[in-house]
């Protein structure tokens, strides 16, 4: 299931354990050229007819935190570049065009880290702000100021009207609910309510209870799980994730899914001594799926194997497919994408960034997009199960590595 893409014509090193040093620092100083993006919009279902679409919107997302990079910025920055991006295209289900509630309204789930400060920020069920990633970053960023008066301890996770409200104060602008929604998504909503009134329309009692539960589970199924994410590296070797979503369609109002869950939606973590590795990963799928499992923090813990691959391979299938925590699941739906990086000491003391990154999915496809800071262009590919294959129950896995070029000064 494997297929390895090298990122700036990089080949794969022959000899992995000659070259991955993690040694921080240097009797000189020296600075890395580049920085590394990896988004997805999504693992779900993805149809050809969209490719075009999503694979779009994910080069965009790419290209805007490769910006940001090459201007000085840190990781959190670039990578919620990134994620606004990936909020205001309506393929997406993020910000404008995410899917409706019950009530048929947008209740949106974000969250951010920073890798090293390990700062965290989130919003859950929030509705009229355009861009919930920027609510879940101005969060961390005044949670990284320190207290507040009186000895208060400053809020890392809001939820519904308290976080628009909290946004709104802090300079954040307010979005009517009806410009979130597109023709898409009242469409979709539209589908999914006459199909639930058929529902109710047929037999009662355990025969009507069946049918209800067989509706919704096809309302959500891998086709509704394009929740959108980043993880990046920037100039400095620092790493951070963030993810976005609307939520399952036709969710019960204040539902709130693993885009919000500390460990569950997105985990970022510097590197802490010279025998580990700095790692990033944004999930996506089945919320309920993906928070009972923590797969985001699950699957960072899971680099620090010498097989990154295989590694990632174990995490998804023992402690996602096949967790005891899901064992009542026919199907277990997510994705997840992941980098991991340390500094690779070359000749003349010069220093690189080695990044590998991969993704993973459950789901019947998942799309993606990287970029160094050394492309002109970044790289979008729609990942799909193996023909034959079931979704939930089997899973698909591809990568590759990328080498970020150093300098002494």
């Amino acid at each position: 299931m494997e297929s390895v893409m090298n990122c700036a014509d990089e080949q794969q090193p022959s000899s992995m354990a000659n070259l991955w040093s993690n040694k921080q620092e240097s009797s000189r100083t020296q600075k890395a050229k580049g920085g590394f993006v990896l988004v997805h919009a999504g693992a779900g279902y993805h149809s050809e007819s969209k490719a075009k679409e999503y694979k779009h919107v994910c080069k965009k997302a790419c290209q805007r935190a490769v910006d940001q990079l090459k201007a000085g910025a840190l990781a959190v920055e670039a990578v919620a570049a990134a994620l606004v991006e990936l909020e205001d295209s309506p393929f997406t289900n993020a910000g404008m065009g995410s899917n409706l509630n019950l009530s048929g309204e947008i209740e949106c789930d974000a969250s951010i880290m920073d890798g090293k400060s390990l700062h965290f920020g989130a919003v859950g069920a929030i509705s009229g702000i355009k861009n919930p990633v920027s609510v879940a970053n101005r969060l961390l960023k005044e949670g990284q100021k320190g207290k507040l008066s009186a000895g208060r301890i400053p809020p890392c996770f809001l939820v519904g009207r308290g976080a628009h409200d909290w946004a709104v104060c802090h300079g954040i602008p307010s979005c009517p609910s009806e410009k979130m929604a597109t023709k898409f998504s009242l469409s979709a909503y539209k589908r999914n309510k006459r199909k639930m009134e058929l529902a109710e329309r047929m037999d009662t009692g355990h025969s009507q209870t069946k049918k209800r539960r067989q509706s919704n589970e096809n309302g959500n199924g891998s086709g509704c799980l394009d929740t959108v994410g980043a993880v990046v590296v920037d100039l400095e070797g620092n790493v951070a994730a963030a993810v976005s979503s609307g939520g399952l369609a036709m969710k019960h109002p204040g539902r709130i899914g693993q885009a919000a869950h500390y460990g569950c939606g997105c985990w970022a973590e510097n590197a802490r001594n010279i025998d580990s590795y700095s790692t990033a990963v944004s999930t996506s799928g089945c919320g309920e799926h993906l928070i009972r499992t923590m797969l985001a923090r699950e699957c960072s813990a899971a680099m620090q194997s010498e097989d990154a691959h295989q590694a990632l391979l174990e995490a998804m299938q023992n402690k996602f497919i096949s967790s005891p925590f899901l064992a009542s699941e026919d199907r277990v739906l997510g994705g997840v994408i992941v980098l991991r990086c340390c500094t690779c000491v070359e000749a003349q003391s010069s220093q690189n960034i080695q990044v590998e990154f991969l993704w993973s999915h459950t789901t019947e496809s998942m799309c993606v997009g990287y970029m160094s800071v050394q492309d002109s262009k970044a790289k979008t590919h729609i990942s799909r199960l193996p023909s034959g294959t079931v979704p939930g129950q089997s899973l698909a896995i591809e990568g590759g590595v990328c080498r970020l070029m150093g300098v002494t000064e």
